[in-house]
């Protein structure tokens, strides 16, 4: 965990309450129960419950009745501290490009690691994550992207390619890969020279 979450975590009191609170900003239209919200964090059912509740207690989220008659909580627009709080919390990092680098590099022989999109605050960016390696198994890649899905509250767009995979359409001019090379982004790890 970088040292500016951990200082925000307990700014704000709990690692959950920062979580869930990153988690509404990004979704603001969107209406969730106590237990997607939970689901989406990471967290377990009675401790998002809790935060939602002193969330709910200081006007930041509130309870609407959705399609199905179910009440589920939304971020509040007229929060008073809602551009100032948003600034704070999307703009710091939750996680460190090291623990990401470290998590990702476990998965197989990883090449390429580019991050863009939502880490960068590029919001035009059609791609958050490109890895490029070998013998990876799905099953460890989705299982750090829902990790980083937690910890970033925001569903993750990424590709995994192979690395003759990417060599080939690098080669080609690919359009996908050109444009991920040529908006911002940042590489975590680049063995291909890239």
């Amino acid at each position: 965990m970088s040292r500016k979450t951990n200082v925000l975590d307990k700014l704000f009191g709990s690692s959950v309450r920062l979580k869930i609170i990153r988690f509404f900003m990004l979704h603001p239209e969107e209406i969730f129960s106590g237990k997607e919200a939970a689901k989406r964090v990471r967290s377990s059912a009675a401790a998002a419950r809790r935060e939602m509740a002193l969330l709910k207690n200081i006007n930041f989220i509130v309870f609407e009745k959705r399609k199905k008659k179910t009440e589920g909580a939304k971020l509040n627009p007229l929060f008073p501290f809602h551009d100032a709080l948003k600034r704070l919390v999307l703009d710091s990092f939750s996680v460190s490009r090291e623990e990401i680098l470290r998590k990702i590099k476990k998965m197989g022989r990883i090449k390429l690691i580019i991050i863009s999109g939502i880490f960068l605050q590029d919001k035009e960016s059609r791609l958050d994550m490109l890895v490029v390696g070998d013998g990876v198994k799905k099953g460890s890649m989705e299982r750090v992207l829902k990790w980083l899905e937690a910890e970033m509250g925001k569903e993750l767009n990424y590709a995994l390619l192979s690395e003759k995979e990417f060599l080939y359409r690098l080669e080609m001019y690919d359009k996908f890969v050109r444009d991920i090379l040529d908006r911002p982004h940042e590489k975590l790890l680049n063995k291909l020279g890239v």
